[in-house]
């Protein structure tokens, strides 16, 4: 197979420039799986390259399998040797390889979320600290942040500077060291560990170094401080390394993503290449075009200019409902009319939304009108009980140490060890420094329990040590079939509500354990753990099955689809209320939109309404500021009262919903004020013919203020911006990634 013949130039220069750094800027629909599949199967066939010395990271499963799949179409067997896989995925298998060096066990448990905020609970509760006064959620929060920067709990605690931050302090050295005791790591300690393992092991590094010569990575624009050090480190001296990544596809700095990281990439490598790649071969020329409409107001970006030779495409529909219950009706009824005559699937199409709550409309309307959907960000397979239960006693059999997990399944099925009796375990465990495991066994030793609870107990011991025993010599799905006849788990669930349907989940999780039957019992166990807790939101994303998917905005980069629905188009919503203090977060949400965007092919549908109830309570908002910055020429407006198939092209939106201030005021404007010095314009709402204006300054943090009667005036920027905080509102409901 020629490796070149598809490729356009840009795509060309990218993969044939071997040999140093390279920064590859890649815009949406661009090609950029393509590039980095091709670039690895380049250097095997044409620069004699070997699988063995390439490491190729990326963000999700489902992107290294979709590369996996490409390059095997490429390379055939030639690919068998390449590591590819996730950053946490593969610094899992160093961990497991290397760890000992750094005291670590090799058969070390990774704590999921809910793992995390099990251990943040029980360090309140040992440190006397009220889990509503300083929620576990926001702790484990802060502590995952203070990972991300590489600082640990000694450094966190010399730069404390709030009441908040000392709780943090305590909790997140308390939080370490349990995790130490029963030897399990957090999603962050995988790639904190395996920094620190290169950097107190030069040895190890090196070999590392030699081995992997040549280093790519997709989406750049999402790692976080450890992720830039873990590759600056397996990079080297002599670096070919070569990063994929796009600004304006940045919206993750709630998961602790730095921007920064690929700005300073030509600074740290002066010596990179830079290629463009901005041929779009999703989009309509119309859907490009709006897409740069929303995406040219950020100054954090670098200057791209997206083209295409697809069609011009219908224009974009801009439409304006009474209400979210008119909002989803409308969605539902243009995506039935796609379907009856534009000859798209259901699964053609796509709703996307700001926030989690938005769902629950949408889902009602599906459901009302007999539309088929999928939620994706709903309960995933491994996070459903039933399957937790079953993989807390396979984590157990694999390490008996893991605390949260023996917590778990000690009474389940019921054994008559309750709450007191766990209470008791864990007295001992933390007085004694050892594990609910080892504190089990010696409280039976001294006969410390009832007789009832001790006959309980020993019991539950002997089950666990049969199982652990087992473990060694069983294949995968045998040992499954040993723990539910051993604990009676089948008739455990027959006695609950949908007993069937649960049973049926365990049953698909001994599916999974069948794949694992070339491997060695203990090899075969370790590996399944593994890839149970990597799974990723968008792992079981079933792209044939004939149904719409709701998904939220930060859920839907990398995916694609002939039809996309934005709903909640307005102000505290999208952008979202939190970000209206920080020109930063404004940006970011400027960027989410334009993710939104550049998902669509031919379709491209922004709605919002004039009032909503969310959260508890009902809204006006004012249309979302990206509305406004879609040329008129680009779009077509559908009202409240209008019918969709009455929309005509050139109708142009009306001024009075706009979000934005007025002809001579706009958002982001520099301004100077007589009393409050420069700031930036951050909202304006319409009041009784004049405007409120909301200005962060620079000293005097948020002002609202009556347009009309501000001594104020434009100015050209000149000043660093800070954010404000004394008008802050907290925001409502969750983020797409809480």
């Amino acid at each position: 197979m020629d490796i070149l013949a598809t490729l356009n130039p840009a795509q060309k220069q990218a993969v044939q420039a071997t040999g140093g750094p390279m920064l590859i800027l890649a815009g949406p629909g661009s090609g950029k799986t393509r590039v980095i599949t091709h670039r690895i199967a380049y250097m095997v066939t044409s620069c004699g390259v070997a699988p063995y010395h390439i490491m190729a990271l990326t963000f999700t499963n489902k992107a290294a399998r979709e590369m996996r799949n490409r390059l095997e179409l490429l390379l055939g067997q030639d690919s068998s040797g390449l590591t590819l896989g996730t950053f946490h995925a593969i610094c899992s298998r160093i961990l497991h390889r290397e760890g000992r060096a750094m005291g670590l066990d090799s058969r070390f448990a990774i704590y999921d979320e809910e793992d995390q905020l099990s251990v943040v609970k029980q360090v309140l509760q040992a440190l006397n600290l009220d889990a509503k006064k300083f929620p576990p959620q926001a702790l484990r929060a802060a502590i995952s942040q203070a990972k991300s920067q590489l600082v640990d709990p000694e450094e966190y605690a010399q730069h404390v500077d709030s009441y908040f931050e000392e709780i943090v302090s305590r909790v997140y050295y308390q939080y370490q060291q349990r995790l130490g005791q029963v030897q399990a790591v957090d999603f962050d300690d995988l790639l904190v560990k395996t920094v620190k393992l290169f950097r107190d092991h030069p040895d190890i590094l090196s070999r590392y170094q030699e081995r992997y010569t040549h280093v790519l990575v997709d989406e750049f624009q999402d790692t976080n401080i450890a992720q830039y050090v873990l590759l600056k480190q397996l990079a080297g001296r002599n670096p070919d390394i070569c990063v994929v990544g796009d600004p304006d596809q940045s919206i993750y700095s709630w998961r602790s993503a730095d921007l920064r990281n690929i700005f300073s990439f030509e600074s740290d490598y002066p010596q990179a290449q830079v290629v463009l790649l901005e041929q779009n071969y999703r989009s309509t020329k119309n859907i490009l075009s709006v897409a740069s409409d929303i995406i040219s107001a950020n100054v954090q970006r670098k200057s791209m200019h997206l083209r295409t030779e697809n069609e011009e495409g219908p224009r974009v529909t801009i439409v304006e409902n009474e209400n979210e219950g008119e909002e989803a009706q409308r969605v539902v009824n243009e995506i039935q009319r796609l379907v009856d005559h534009e000859s798209l699937s259901f699964r053609d199409c796509a709703v996307m939304y700001r926030v989690n709550a938005q769902s629950r409309v949408l889902e009602d309307s599906f459901v009302r009108y007999g539309m088929p959907y999928k939620l994706v960000g709903g309960v995933r397979f491994y996070q459903r009980r039933e399957v937790k239960d079953v993989i807390a006693y396979l984590r157990v059999v694999n390490n008996r140490h893991d605390d949260v997990s023996l917590a778990r399944i000690i009474n389940i099925p019921g054994r008559g060890i309750g709450i007191k009796t766990l209470s008791l375990l864990r007295g001992c465990a933390q007085s004694e420094d050892i594990s609910l495991y080892q504190a089990l066994g010696r409280l039976l030793e001294r006969k410390e329990f009832s007789s009832h609870i001790a006959q309980s107990a020993l019991a539950f011991l002997s089950l666990m040590e049969s199982l652990i025993a087992r473990g060694h010599q069983l294949d995968l799905a045998q040992l499954i079939d040993e723990i539910l006849q051993q604990t009676g788990y089948r008739e455990y669930l027959m006695g609950q509500e949908r007993g069937e349907d649960k049973w049926e989940n365990v049953m698909e999780l001994r599916s999974v354990a069948l794949e694992y039957d070339e491997f060695p019992p203990g090899e075969a166990l370790a590996a399944m753990l593994d890839r149970v807790s990597l799974a990723t939101e968008l792992d079981g994303l079933d792209d044939r099955a004939d149904v719409v998917t709701l998904i939220t905005l930060h859920q839907a980069k990398g995916l694609e689809f002939p039809a996309v629905f934005i709903t909640g188009m307005e102000e505290g919503l999208l952008p979202h209320r939190k970000a209206f203090l920080s020109l930063e977060e404004m940006e970011e949400e400027r960027r989410l939109c334009y993710v939104g965007v550049t998902r669509a092919e031919k379709y491209l549908y922004l709605l919002r309404s004039y009032r909503r109830n969310l959260f508890g309570r009902s809204i006006a908002n004012p249309p979302s500021r990206f509305l406004r910055d879609v040329s008129p020429h680009l779009a077509n407006l559908v009202t409240a009262r209008g019918l969709w198939q009455e929309t005509k092209r050139g109708t142009s939106r009306p001024e009075p919903q706009s979000p934005a201030i007025n002809e001579e005021w706009r958002v982001g404007d520099h301004v100077h004020h007589r009393k409050f010095g420069d700031g930036i314009v951050m909202n304006c709402l319409p009041e009784n013919g004049d405007c409120i204006i909301s200005v962060v300054f620079k000293e005097a943090g948020v002002k609202k203020l009556l347009l009309s009667l501000a001594p104020m005036e434009k100015i050209i920027p000149n000043f660093e911006y800070n954010d404000g905080d004394d008008s802050a509102e907290a925001s409502d409901g969750q983020d797409a990634g809480s």
